[in-house]
């Protein structure tokens, strides 16, 4: 095999992976405006940690204020306390629909492999209409030959301003 065969298997296995991680990131998005939150909670790893920082983008969660900071457990107890449906602040449930975009692979580090996205997100309830805009950032990790959330971090462009409700999971 030449040189040139080699570099066009890599870049196909990149582009193959690439793919791989855009589809497990639509369909993450997809699982949350359908508002199916226990497949959605089948994403997560173990040792998961999802995080929407107030304040700007660049915060310490261990020291400064979050909107949300949760380990696997909370994510888990959080859609559970939802599927009560004593909350009342999702009744009706809002109607949403995310567009990830801007997708990046950053590369491989210890625990995954690196990727950030665009978000925006619509979300249409009886209180009004709002659009939520953000920078996404996840570690994700292969499982079982499936791609996992390690973490993720949802940097709102708005987050330094008082938040309307934001009663679902982003």
């Amino acid at each position: 095999m030449g040189a040139s065969d080699r570099l066009m298997t890599t870049d196909l296995e990149e582009l193959v992976r690439y793919h791989g991680i855009t589809q497990f990131l639509y369909h993450e998005a997809r699982l949350q405006d359908e508002h199916r939150f226990q497949d959605w909670e089948a994403l997560w790893t173990d040792d998961a940690v999802y995080w929407l920082p107030a304040n700007g983008e660049n915060t310490d969660p261990e020291r400064d204020m979050s909107i949300l900071y949760d380990n696997r457990s909370r994510i888990g107890l959080r859609i559970r306390q939802f599927l009560t449906g004593k909350r009342y602040s999702q009744m009706p449930v809002s109607r949403l629909r995310r567009v990830i975009g801007n997708i990046e692979v950053l590369g491989d580090e210890p625990g995954g492999t690196r990727v950030t996205a665009n978000m925006l997100l619509y979300e249409s309830h009886r209180r009004g209409q709002i659009m939520w805009a953000a920078r996404n950032e996840y570690l994700l990790r292969q499982v079982d030959g499936q791609w996992r959330l390690a973490f993720k971090k949802v940097a709102l462009v708005n987050n330094d301003a008082p938040l309307t409700t934001m009663a679902f999971l982003m």
